[in-house]
């Protein structure tokens, strides 16, 4: 016995399950795009473009503070809610939050040229790790079918 332990690994994908599991209320949804990881990655970490057109209650976003893959933004919604979002973004892996929101997406390659993509999000429980569950499964995949229309 060499003393070792043994490694294990697990992809953004799967990680994001993991945590999107200890939020009451989170509900993932899953899509897979045919289109490359790199094409994907690039509309969804674009976080003051096209970040906007996908998630269809954001009417704009602004990135105030970037160091690495820590992230903080303004994001304001079309029913002109602002919202200060804090979290990370990095190739396969965004998980924003402010007090009221959350906003998760994670994402893989598929090994067949398309990727996978996960998402959750919604209106935050303060103080909890908790949303509120009312719609986020039905804007989640209005958002990835809105990231598929992005990648053609």
């Amino acid at each position: 016995m060499s003393g070792s332990w043994p490694e294990a690994r697990v992809d953004d994908l799967t990680r994001f399950r993991v945590l999107a599991s200890g939020v009451s209320g989170a509900r993932v949804v899953e899509r897979r795009i045919n289109a490359p990881f790199e094409q994907v990655w690039a509309l969804v970490s674009d976080i003051e473009g096209s970040f906007g057109d996908i998630e269809p209650d954001m009417r704009g976003v602004t990135v105030v503070r970037r160091e690495g893959d820590r992230v903080e933004a303004i994001a304001r919604s079309r029913f002109g809610m602002r919202a200060r979002l804090r979290g990370t973004v990095r190739p396969g892996w965004c998980w924003l939050q402010s007090r009221f929101l959350i906003i998760g997406i994670a994402a893989v390659p598929d090994g067949k040229g398309g990727t996978v993509v996960a998402m959750t999000g919604g209106v935050r429980v303060p103080g909890r790790a908790a949303l509120v569950p009312i719609g986020v499964e039905r804007a989640a995949r209005r958002s990835l079918a809105r990231l598929a229309a992005a990648c053609g």
